[in-house]
């Protein structure tokens, strides 16, 4: 008897402690057609805008209501996971099929939402130096994604269901792992409809302390690799190793600022210095040229949860063959394991041309 009304409290515990679970959460799921324009970024694409892209956006949504104090912080956001179907009305572009994960942020009241999300694309008509010349926006059939959802939205308006439209950006590119790569963005109104899963939702949590958060300055050494190309097709395929080290200091709970400096090794310089000196000699390049650069930066990382938000500006203070300019941008993203340890992909351009997607680790002290 004493085994079953052991086994039996356990069961009973169990079932309240799923049931508090799942009041922590809810679970919401919206349905958005969209369309619009292509935005002419690069003079070089206009070929390619011929109609107004068109598709849907389907998104899963995992409400927060302040279990955690990161979900206070930011005003109890919503995190999940979406799916993007485009035609992007052109014969040379097809049409591109994407997965992500995303977060929404809301403000007024909770009727505007911002919704970030990045993940892959798969085109289906990609560059190909014989059958599909003409589309020199995407080198590669898998692509890098990125979009951005500003809806003004309305829930429960009929019982569960509820209304939500703004605008819509939507982001391809291959980050310039092979050329070409004019990448493509597409501007676009949309209209959608909501579900709520849940009959009632927990009440929002305000448990946190508002006291100012204070951290000393802390140091980071970081590692970057990956592969790219220059913007000369069939150049080949190279690898590049950054190596950077910086000091950061949190200033809230949600933001730090950073300084540091970094030293490149691109491979792909030494073919692009090769070719220059050979094709186009009227622009001094000897071919003997060194091809490392070392940046000096500042930064901003917003940290959510064990995720962070990284933005970085950047000067090159040794720059013997110019590439794009001395100036360059990075953003991406970071996640921490623990307290020291960190992995991030960034995403590293000169204004609107990308240079490469970085794959990084690193450490905070």
């Amino acid at each position: 008897m004493r085994p079953l009304f052991i086994i039996l409290t356990l069961s009973l515990t169990s079932v309240s402690l799923c049931f508090s679970q799942e009041k922590q959460y809810a679970n919401t799921f919206d349905i958005n057609y969209f369309y619009g324009n292509i935005a002419l970024h690069n003079e070089d694409i206009q070929h390619l805008i011929t109609g107004h892209p068109e598709g849907l956006i389907l998104g899963w949504n995992r409400k927060t209501f302040g279990a955690k104090d990161w979900e206070q912080y930011y005003n109890y956001p919503d995190y999940g996971a979406s799916f993007i179907y485009q035609n992007l009305k052109n014969e040379f572009l097809g049409e591109n099929y994407g997965v992500y994960a995303h977060y929404n942020f809301y403000f007024l009241n909770r009727n505007l939402m911002l919704r970030i999300g990045q993940g892959l694309a798969v085109t289906t008509n990609p560059y190909d130096k014989v059958d599909n010349f003409r589309n020199i926006a995407f080198g590669t059939r898998v692509l890098s994604s990125t979009y951005a959802l500003l809806n003004y939205k309305k829930e429960n308006i009929f019982d569960r269901f509820g209304l939500q439209a703004g605008l819509a950006f939507i982001h391809y590119s291959n980050a310039n792992i092979k050329a070409p790569n004019t990448s493509i963005n597409s501007i676009t109104l949309n209209i959608g409809v909501t579900y709520n899963l849940e009959e009632e939702e927990p009440e929002y949590l305000n448990t946190v302390s508002r006291e100012k958060f204070t951290e000393p300055i802390k140091f980071n050494l970081a590692f970057r690799t990956g592969v790219n190309e220059s913007d000369v097709i069939d150049s080949g395929v190279f690898p590049f190793y950054i190596f950077s080290a910086y000091a950061d200091k949190r200033i809230n709970r949600k933001s730090s600022l950073q300084l540091g400096t970094e030293i490149f090794f691109s491979n792909f310089l030494k073919e692009h210095i090769e070719f220059q000196s050979i094709a186009f000699p009227q622009n001094g390049i000897e071919g003997d040229e060194d091809f490392k650069r070392v940046g000096v930066f500042v930064g901003h990382e917003l940290f959510i949860n064990r995720y962070s938000v990284l933005t970085q500006i950047g000067y090159y203070a040794y720059y013997p063959v110019d590439f794009e300019g001395r100036t360059y941008l990075r953003a991406g993203i970071k996640r921490y394991f623990g307290k020291k340890i960190y992995g991030a992909l960034t995403l590293k351009s000169h204004g609107a041309k990308a240079e490469n997607v970085e794959f990084g680790i690193g450490i905070r002290l």
